[in-house]
């Protein structure tokens, strides 16, 4: 007997909104280099963007039941994010379940195995990073946890977790971390836009980052 969880305490709202504007390599800095998702794991097109709160499903390899079963009581907002143990030669995900998912509400699928119909899904403009791409099909045999903790990419994600992906990848934001996450994220693009302001105005990164004495006591010198 394998029970289902679908009464989850998900991301709140407001922080979803605070995160999604900052992309997945501004947050991974804030929050002390920490979250970020195996760089296998990539966007099935670069212009792909999302953020949302963690649906977590565990699956056997090559086996979709538990995805199927997680779309069907997933809701809007949530992101379903599938731990399959990382295997590539399988397309667990296709068009028909991206319209799926695009009927509920579904905001976007991680997952650490293949997936495919790839131009239809592009085309739908349904978030997918997968560790593959993959036209092999898959069984529906294996039940397996809806809702638990869950490893991927190398990560630890729990149910409600907020999940941020762009061009670069996919990052994980603890859900009772995300407002000060959000403060951090922005603190460092402030940061970043007087880094970007001062090399306009003719300085050098050596100046901007104060790397003088540093290189110095490093033994770096030059025949200025």
């Amino acid at each position: 007997m394998v029970h289902v969880r679908t009464k989850i305490e998900r991301a709140r709202p407001e922080d979803v909104a605070a995160l999604s504007k900052f992309s997945v390599a501004t947050i991974h800095e804030a929050q002390g280099r920490l979250g970020a998702v195996n760089q296998k794991i990539k966007p099935i097109d670069r212009n792909m963007s999302f953020c949302g709160s963690a649906f977590t499903v565990q699956s056997a390899p090559r086996d979709n039941i538990m995805l199927q079963v997680a779309i069907s009581y997933a809701q809007p907002g949530d992101v379903i994010i599938v731990s399959a143990g990382e295997y590539e030669d399988a397309g667990s995900f296709g068009d028909v379940l991206a319209n799926a998912c695009k009927a509920k509400g579904v905001t976007a699928l991680v997952t650490d195995t293949g997936v495919r119909d790839t131009k239809e899904i592009i085309d739908l403009g349904f978030p997918v990073f997968s560790l593959s791409v993959c036209v092999i099909g898959t069984v529906k045999e294996t039940l397996g946890k809806i809702n638990d903790t869950i490893v991927i990419g190398g990560q630890i994600v729990r149910p409600g977790d907020i999940v941020r992906g762009d061009a670069d990848g996919v990052v994980i934001v603890r859900r009772e971390d995300a407002a000060e996450v959000a403060k951090l994220s922005q603190a460092r693009e402030d940061a970043e836009a007087g880094y970007i302001a001062a090399y306009k105005a003719g300085k050098s990164v050596i100046e901007v980052s104060n790397l003088a004495g540093v290189l110095a006591a490093k033994g770096l010198t030059t025949d200025e």
